[in-house]
C-alpha cells in the first residue's frame, strides 16, 4: 500500500480512510499543471487537491465522467461527491483554475440520466433556473455542438448558447390550468 500524506490524508482520514476508498493504488502524484496533487484508491476513487480550493473526493460514475473529460484539466473539484436535495441524484462541482477567472463546472449524475457535464454560460443559465431543481430538471447531455452553437439538453428543455445570443433556455410552457407544453427538439 502506498503512503498517503498531506492535505490528501487529512481528507481521507476525514471519509474514513481505508474503510472509505480501500487501499491507495499509488503515491501522491502533481496534477497535469504541477500546482496540485492527486491519488487514486480502490474502486476508482481519487483525492485531487489545489492549493488554493483543498482537497476533495471524486468516485463512482462521476469519476468515470470526470476521468473521461480530463480530470483536473477539465476542473480541480471543489465539492466532493453529494446527494442532491431531492435525493435523486448525485453531483461535483468544479473549476478549471488552469483558465482565467476559473470558470466553473459540474457534473451531475441519476440513475435514469446517467452523468452529464454542464459547463460555461449554459452552467450559469441552468444555475439561474434552480438546477436540477428548475423547471429543466437534470441535464441528459454534454454540451455538444461547434463553436457557434453549443447546447446541453435536460430532462423538460435545453439551452442553446451562440456568440449574438449568448444562453438561452428553451423550457416547458405552463398553461394556466398547469398544463404542460414540452419544447420540440431542435
Amino acid at each position: 500500500m502506498a503512503d498517503v500524506i498531506g492535505a490528501i490524508r487529512d481528507k481521507w482520514l476525514a471519509l474514513g480512510g481505508d474503510r472509505f476508498t480501500g487501499p491507495a493504488l499509488d503515491s501522491e502524484r502533481p496534477t497535469f499543471d504541477g500546482v496540485g496533487r492527486a491519488q487514486s484508491f480502490a474502486n476508482g476513487v481519487v483525492i485531487s487537491w489545489h492549493p488554493q480550493l483543498g482537497a476533495f473526493v471524486v468516485l463512482g460514475a462521476i469519476g468515470q465522467k470526470w476521468h473521461s473529460l480530463g480530470r483536473e484539466q477539465f476542473g480541480y473539484p471543489v465539492t466532493d461527491e453529494l446527494g442532491t436535495p431531492d435525493g435523486r441524484g448525485r453531483f461535483n462541482h468544479f473549476r478549471a483554475m488552469q483558465l482565467a477567472g476559473g470558470p466553473v463546472a459540474c457534473i451531475y449524475w441519476t440513475p435514469q440520466t446517467g452523468p452529464h457535464e454542464v459547463h460555461g454560460a449554459i452552467r450559469a443559465a441552468w444555475e439561474g433556473t434552480g438546477f436540477e431543481r428548475g423547471p429543466l430538471g437534470y441535464p441528459t447531455s454534454d454540451e455538444t455542438g461547434s463553436g457557434s452553437h453549443r447546447r446541453s439538453n435536460f430532462e423538460h428543455g435545453f439551452i442553446d448558447w451562440t456568440p449574438q445570443r449568448g444562453a438561452q433556455v428553451h423550457g416547458p410552457v405552463k398553461f394556466d390550468d398547469g398544463a404542460e407544453l414540452q419544447p420540440a427538439d431542435g
